[in-house]
């Protein structure tokens, strides 16, 4: 038996639209609505037939849902779910995509709080935005974090995470503020860090902007994708995950300076050390199929 019946979307970019078309592909019987606040992005939608309906409000486009995924900004989502929540059935569940699950579950959690609240995060995404660069196998083979609150309906929580699997995702139930650590580990500092060492290339005096994009070895290209990531959603992650972010940020400034001080003292063990055991790790993330081993990371030319 299906999860859902009646799905809404609301926030139609990357992975809203993602989702829409990857529900189509799995479960076609399924019925999907979606809605943007932007009349520009609605208007795409319609063009290319990414819901069964299009919503100018997002009041009406909740009132037959049984699951409402709200995929807009995380500093956004309380926003959001005030504005369906005169129109919400009373059994829908309500779930999210953000990337930072305390300060969203709080959110949710102050303007529904009659309402059973699911959130999750499917981790996977690219530096593309918009309802047309969404693809329906989006998520196939990634990790989707279902973080309930500890009060959650054991039933619902299990049909979110079942959806996700039926979408192809691996399904990880984990702590809302355990994740927030977790993620500003693999996620959020590594972006940090992307858009300051681009900052920091476009800032030389000395380094013409076409020598930075003529000789961008892997390294530089890689941190590009990354910092060509939506500045909005990446502004509202930093400040609702700040305390996670800046604990890992100080806990790296301090490796940092370690390392800083193994290259001025020329302590070559110390350097092997460290590039031994983060070479391990690459070869993990391999090994669980989170990337690809072949040359040049499997990029076409």
């Amino acid at each position: 038996m299906l999860p859902f019946s009646r799905i809404t979307i609301i926030g139609l970019g990357l992975i809203g639209s993602s989702l829409c078309r990857a529900i189509r592909a799995e479960m076609p019987t399924v019925r999907v609505t979606g809605h943007d606040a932007d009349p520009a992005v609605r208007d795409i939608a319609r063009r290319i037939d990414l819901c069964d309906d299009i919503t100018d409000t997002a009041a009406a486009s909740v009132t037959d849902a049984d699951l409402v995924i709200l995929c807009v900004p995380v500093r956004a989502m309380g926003a959001a779910a005030a504005e369906i929540a005169d129109d919400l059935p009373a059994d829908a569940i309500v779930s999210d995509v953000g990337s930072c699950k305390a300060d969203v579950l709080a959110q949710l959690s102050a303007a529904l709080p009659h309402h059973s609240i699911v959130p999750a995060h499917p981790v996977a995404g690219t530096e593309n935005s918009g309802p047309e660069a969404g693809f329906a196998t989006l998520f196939k083979g990634r990790w989707s974090i279902v973080t309930p609150p500890q009060d959650a309906d054991p039933a619902a929580v299990e049909r979110v995470a079942e959806l996700w699997r039926r979408l192809g995702a691996q399904v990880e139930t984990m702590e809302p503020a355990h994740h927030d650590l977790v993620l500003a580990v693999t996620s959020h500092l590594p972006h940090l860090i992307a858009y300051t060492i681009v900052g920091t290339a476009s800032d030389l005096e000395d380094v013409t902007r076409s020598e930075v994009i003529k000789y961008s070895a892997g390294g530089f290209r890689d941190f590009t994708r990354i910092a060509a990531s939506d500045p909005t959603m990446w502004r509202d992650v930093f400040l609702a995950n700040k305390d996670a972010v800046l604990e890992m940020l100080q806990r790296f400034s301090e490796d940092l300076s370690a390392l800083q001080r193994a290259i001025r003292w020329n302590d070559g063990d110390a350097l092997f050390s460290l590039f031994t055991r983060t070479r391990a790790i690459r070869r993990s993330i391999i090994e669980e199929g989170q990337d690809d081993a072949k040359p040049d990371f499997g990029r076409s030319h």
